[in-house]
């Protein structure tokens, strides 16, 4: 009978099997990128699971002792440790914490997240492989975006520590500003080469010594 891997080996062999949908740019992105005026960079793997749940009733209250609260109104995030909720609608939120959070990795959210919904109405679902986050930063990160953003992301508007749904060249993505020149954009896993190349060529005008 052949030996039952352990689960550090179940886990090392699982990590070497995984290609984020990005990997293929990272050398692009390296190469695109100018260090201190705009990096792009693909934030891989992150665990990000969707739940559904009325903020205000018993439930709500047990899958927030989870993340460490709920947000409550549009835009707002709330971060607890290396977790954060971000609010996509009145009773829908995205987690997303780090790739070791998840089940299959050692960690527990998701299973943490089923059981503190139990039978109550709502929804939890694993949407760790639905999409990838980049990471946009630098002096010229707005200026970048904003080629292609209909949001208004002057900072008095749209302050660090805030997330919206919104398009990045007619892509659906969640766009989260995490510091004052730091932006962390998650689309789709299947529209990752497409935006990824696209704020590349974006970004490459402030490659030039011109561009102060």
């Amino acid at each position: 009978m052949a030996e039952t891997a352990a689960p550090a080996e179940i886990v090392s062999s699982l990590r070497g099997a995984r290609r984020s949908p990005a990997e293929h740019l990272s050398d692009a992105f390296t190469s695109g990128s100018v260090p201190g005026t705009a990096t792009l960079t693909e934030i891989p793997y992150q665990t990000m699971v969707g739940v559904r749940v009325d903020r205000t009733s018993d439930a709500g209250a047990r899958v927030a002792s989870v993340t460490g609260g709920l947000p409550a109104a549009s835009g707002e995030v709330v971060a607890s440790g290396a977790t954060s909720t971000i609010w996509l609608g009145p009773t829908e939120f995205l987690v997303v914490a780090p790739e070791e959070s998840h089940d299959s990795l050692g960690g527990s959210l998701v299973g943490d997240l089923t059981t503190a919904l139990g039978s109550d109405s709502g929804q939890v679902v694993d949407l760790s492989a639905n999409r990838t986050t980049f990471e946009l930063s630098g002096s010229h990160a707005r200026a970048v975006l904003e080629k292609t953003c209909s949001l208004d992301l002057h900072p008095r508007v749209f302050k660090a520590g805030t997330a919206l749904s919104t398009e990045l060249a007619h892509i659906p993505v969640v766009l989260w500003k995490t510091s004052d020149e730091s932006y962390r954009i998650l689309p789709r896993a299947s529209f990752a080469d497409f935006l990824g190349r696209w704020i590349l060529d974006a970004m490459r005008e402030y490659a030039s010594p011109e561009v102060p």
